[in-house]
């Protein structure tokens, strides 16, 4: 079985192992997205998918569009049975499509949360389930029929970084699952009347303020590593547990000074923060924030 992978960060990575482990299955050609400035020093890093195509010898191709010259013979010259996409970043033009049997891996039990971010509005919404989604893919976004699913129920700790370890290891079991029946397989056309969408996360996103201590607790668990969350004027929360909602407090009131941590009241609700980290700063245990800062029970930490 001959596949050509489109997919760029560590999730789509993951389903990548999955697929060059499995010995039935032969990977003639890896396109992902190019390698992108990253950190301060802006130098050129690699997408993940790439190092481990790199590292398994497989063949590779970079395009800023799919359109660009040369792509659609490139997969047409590998031949493949089927092209397998997980978080590749671009929308596959009719050309490509037409080539042969494209199957998306989505995060999210579609029809709902189409788009770019279903794992962080997952959490947002404080859902009790969520899952990863095989779909024929259409000129659609995240349209086609389903194939199948993998779905589990959501702890209410878990955090980003958690829940797409999760995901990454459902979507390994799932898309070789359908690859290996997929003569077998009815496509399930999706009910459009049920469908959301998702947009892209953007930096600002992760601004809090302390009006709900439940809202404020979504987005640390949605946006935990990057954006993070952070108050106005740029004070990033690290450590966050949800403590009770049902309290009314002024907003961002020190309730109580703990041996590391702080409890802070918000209108609705309480939280419990155990770092805080100032612009341009080290991020310190929020006690000795608030104590090299003269900041007491009953003071407020904006």
């Amino acid at each position: 079985m001959k596949i050509v992978y489109m997919g760029t960060p560590h999730y789509a990575k993951e389903i990548l192992q999955a697929l060059i482990d499995d010995k039935e299955i032969t990977i003639p050609l890896v396109i992902t997205q190019p390698d992108r400035k990253a950190g301060r020093r802006g130098e050129l890093k690699a997408p993940e998918v790439k190092v481990l195509a790199q590292e398994n010898g497989l063949a590779i191709l970079q395009p800023e569009k799919l359109s660009d010259d040369g792509i659609y013979d490139a997969i047409v010259e590998a031949k493949p049975d089927f092209i397998v996409v997980a978080a590749f970043g671009q929308l596959l033009p009719k050309s490509i499509l037409d080539i042969a049997p494209c199957i998306n891996l989505h995060a999210s039990l579609l029809p709902q949360y189409r788009g770019a971010s279903p794992v962080q509005q997952s959490l947002l919404n404080g859902d009790e389930f969520t899952g990863v989604t095989a779909m024929l893919m259409e000129e659609g976004l995240d349209s086609g029929p389903i194939l199948g699913y993998r779905y589990f129920k959501i702890p209410k700790t878990m955090l980003l970084p958690e829940l797409m370890s999760q995901l990454s290891s459902d979507a390994c079991s799932l898309i070789t699952d359908v690859l290996h029946r997929f003569e077998t397989l009815a496509p399930m056309e999706q009910n459009r009347a049920l469908a959301t969408h998702c947009k892209k996360i953007k930096k600002e996103d992760g601004l809090v303020d302390f009006r709900s201590a439940s809202n404020f607790y979504e987005k640390y668990r949605a946006f935990e590593g990057w954006p993070g969350v952070f108050l106005e004027g740029g004070l990033k929360v690290k450590e966050v547990t949800l403590l009770e909602e049902s309290s009314v407090n002024t907003m961002g009131v020190i309730l109580e000074i703990r041996d590391e941590t702080i409890v802070v009241g918000c209108q609705k609700g309480s939280l419990e923060i155990g770092v805080l980290q100032p612009p341009s700063k080290k991020a310190v245990n929020a006690k000795g924030y608030c104590v090299g800062r003269g900041l007491k029970v009953g003071t407020s930490l904006l």
